[in-house]
């Protein structure tokens, strides 16, 4: 995770601007952990005693934060009610810093390692959201076609090797470039997909999971999301435990098992090789994160494709 800039380092510029949005002053503001964007996040507290959460970064610093927070604001905008995620309250842009004002969630991520009854609550959050399909007017891509280029990790890695690559997915670099082709073809559905979710980007909140960052929705495939958050829990669980839940939630009866491992493999394709790219600006600790989440989601596939391999 990443150092946070404080509600207070933030320009007077910024600061004026979201306080226009709010019609109050800020009387307090408590940073919040967590994440891997290099702008703030914080949780304000008004004069009237309401509360608001506030986000913002520069695109002086990192270009595509700023990019996305602008994409979140457009779709979060959109979202019909009755979901489970923040309300839009307004945006502030200047053209350099972007700043989403947002309804406050008095809540915290799940814990890591996950645990049984979190785990639980948040899946079943998502097997309501996937009987759900993209509301008529709110423009998404499809999921395949988002991560196309990112699921040619594997092919990456096949023209230009990388040093250390476990033996087991240095042998079967075909196979995994095939199945993450695959998994990009086994996208398709007509479900509102979050794109993004992990720990950081749920908040528990009076029995209540609430998904937050929505920058990479897309429309596809109802159980993806609910893989989102497997894959999360084998980053930092015993090897199998994803395995074991994935074959007890109902949104995951009839789905082919093939198309569950493209996505892994894609997935999989896709953190390995970003995880030898130089920092992006601003974010020192994601390229760790990402070899962890590909190392680990090799040890899934292994275990899925050993019978056949």
């Amino acid at each position: 995770m990443n150092a946070r800039i404080a509600w207070a380092g933030l320009p007077a510029e910024v600061r004026a601007g979201v306080g226009a949005i709010l019609g109050e002053p800020v009387v307090e503001a408590a940073t919040q952990p967590g994440g891997y964007s290099p702008g703030s996040a914080d949780r304000l507290r008004l004069t009237s005693g309401r509360r608001v959460f506030v986000k913002a970064v520069s695109g002086e610093v990192n270009a595509t934060s700023a990019a996305l927070h602008r994409r979140e604001a457009a779709v979060t905008a959109a979202l019909p009610p009755g979901l489970p995620v923040p309300r839009l309250l307004g945006a502030y842009d200047d053209g350099t810093w972007v700043a989403l004002v947002l309804t406050d969630v008095d809540g915290r991520h799940p814990h890591l390692p996950w645990t049984g009854p979190e785990l639980e609550l948040v899946l079943d959050a998502l097997a309501e959201i996937a009987v759900r399909t993209v509301p008529e007017g709110l423009e998404l891509p499809r999921s395949g076609d988002s991560l196309r280029g990112a699921f040619m990790g594997w092919e990456k890695l096949r023209r230009r090797p990388l040093d250390g690559l476990d033996p087991w997915a240095a042998g079967n670099l075909d196979v995994l470039v095939e199945l993450a082709g695959h998994g990009t073809q086994s996208m398709a559905g007509e479900a509102l997909v979050h794109g993004d979710l992990r720990a950081d980007n749920v908040l528990l909140a009076g029995g209540s999971a609430v998904l937050v960052d929505w920058p990479y929705a897309s429309r596809g495939a109802a159980w993806l999301d609910s893989l989102s958050i497997l894959i999360d829990v084998n980053t930092d669980s015993p090897r199998g435990r994803a395995e074991a839940v994935l074959g007890t939630r109902r949104v995951f009866f009839g789905v082919a098992p093939r198309a569950v491992t493209g996505v892994l493999a894609g997935w999989a394709g896709y953190f390995m090789d970003m995880s030898r790219r130089p920092d992006p600006p601003g974010i020192p600790t994601l390229r760790v994160f990402q070899r962890r989440q590909a190392d680990a989601l090799l040890g899934w596939l292994r275990l899925r494709l050993t019978p056949v391999t």
